[in-house]
């Protein structure tokens, strides 16, 4: 469906701008997001995930390679660029799942190489902590940092 291949183009328009706001608008109030460093967000917390990192990230840039939409299906190839804490500076190819309804986002799901993303974020520690069970030490942070953005919100 037209419309919704035109959201996923919005939704990575808007991470490009660093606008976060207008990526929660995209998104059913009782939609999920699901990728390796978060786990799994359901509703606003998806929506406030995007605030917090469009808000710290300040050399973010998007390229949404390629994205179509089928009925109420749709996949995107996005890559990231940006520096993360510690200023490393990190690529990541993303391959993404939606399913939409009523011209929403209902379920997204974000896969990348995990292991690849802790060695370029993360530096040496990362061949340790992009490993299973290591990685669960990187999501408990990364949900922390979104627990902290949340209470001050």
């Amino acid at each position: 469906m037209a419309d919704n291949a035109e959201l996923i183009r919005k939704l990575y328009d808007a991470l490009n701008r660093h606008d976060g706001e207008a990526m929660a608008q995209l998104y059913d109030p009782d939609g999920r997001f699901h990728d390796p460093a978060f786990g799994e967000l359901t509703g606003a917390e998806a929506g406030d995930m995007w605030r917090m990192l469009t808000g710290r990230s300040e050399d973010l840039k998007v390229e949404l390679a390629e994205h179509e939409a089928n009925g109420d299906a749709g996949t995107a190839q996005w890559i990231a660029s940006y520096t993360f804490r510690g200023g490393r500076h990190v690529v990541n190819d993303v391959h993404a799942k939606f399913r939409f309804r009523d011209g929403k986002i209902i379920e997204h799901d974000d896969s990348f190489s995990f292991w690849g993303w802790a060695r370029q974020a993360l530096g040496p520690a990362g061949l340790v902590l992009g490993l299973p069970p290591m990685n669960l030490l990187v999501r408990r942070q990364a949900r922390g940092d979104l627990a902290e953005f949340r209470d001050r919100g």
